[in-house]
């Protein structure tokens, strides 16, 4: 059985001009495995990915055939139930941890916060699953970062904070949108391993959103391509660069080589027709 299925998923919106269909339709599965979605901005991707744990405020709205989650469908589940699915079930990690965590919070109390909303464990017990999430994610002073405060930390310790308040419930699926994309590429390395190895460890689903082509082809199973709200192509990510939906080439055609130096990248010419055309599987590879 899969962690996620989903099914003929919708956000829309109503403006003044009509209803804006945020994402239109989508349809894909999660299992034991780390799964992509890339786009550019306002392709849909992170609003795919709290459409999920159905965090779309009004007057936006949701609507699925179905949104299984091991079976559960989360659709038809009430608000408090919604409360335990998060964190417990599904957790978030948001992109900027700077607007993620409390500012008059210390670290320590947040984590244990998070793991006590979903365990029935005393104080001792919670401080000590914050100390072991606080070293899970290679952090090494772990007591003098449990005391300290958010705006202390720097904008990679804040992301590993980030992911060990996210994992410490122990989470079935990790969403993470955007994880490095505020971080240097030597931060973003070591974030991207431990994510990695907590994912490999624990056995569970990663939805990995990014932009960075890249990244993504080197660290994910597959991936999704979304465009206008719409998944235009699904690819194995280590053949990623056998892609055969245009949207998909230009991307990769825009992205600069050190080993092939170009005068003037090229320019992505969008077609109208791909945001109405139904999703292919372009680069799947042999699935047997």
């Amino acid at each position: 059985m899969n962690l996620l299925d989903v099914e003929n998923l919708w956000v829309k919106f109503p403006t003044r001009s009509g209803v804006f269909d945020a994402v239109r339709g989508i349809s894909f599965s999660l299992g034991r495995e780390r799964l992509g979605i890339v786009g550019e901005s306002g392709s849909g991707k992170s609003m795919t990915g709290r459409a999920i744990l159905r965090l779309i405020r009004k007057p936006g709205l949701v609507t699925a055939d179905k949104i299984l989650l091991e079976g559960d469908d989360i659709m038809k589940m009430s608000e408090p139930e919604m409360r335990d699915v998060r964190g417990q079930r599904i957790s978030m990690v948001m992109q900027d941890p700077k607007f993620s965590l409390n500012p008059v919070m210390t670290v320590g109390e947040q984590i244990m916060e998070a793991y006590a909303l979903h365990a029935d464990a005393s104080k001792t017990d919670t401080k000590n699953k914050a100390m072991e999430m606080l070293e899970a994610v290679s952090i090494r002073d772990a007591e003098r970062v449990f005391r300290s405060y958010p705006h202390e930390m720097s904008g990679g310790m804040g992301q590993r904070i980030m992911i060990a308040m996210m994992l410490s419930p122990d989470p079935k699926i990790l969403i993470a949108d955007e994880p490095t994309s505020a971080l240097d590429v030597s931060v973003q390395t070591q974030v991207l391993g431990i994510l990695d190895r907590l994912v490999e460890a624990r056995g569970m689903g990663l939805i990995f959103i990014s932009h960075d082509l890249n990244l993504v082809s080197a660290f994910c199973d597959r991936v999704l391509i979304m465009y206008s709200g719409r998944i235009v192509e699904v690819c194995q990510a280590d053949k990623l660069n056998e892609a055969q939906h245009p949207y998909t080439r230009g991307l990769l055609n825009s992205l600069p080589r050190l080993g092939e130096p170009s005068r003037r990248l090229e320019v992505l010419k969008r077609d109208p027709a791909w945001s109405e055309a139904p999703s292919v599987s372009g680069c799947l590879g042999d699935p047997g």
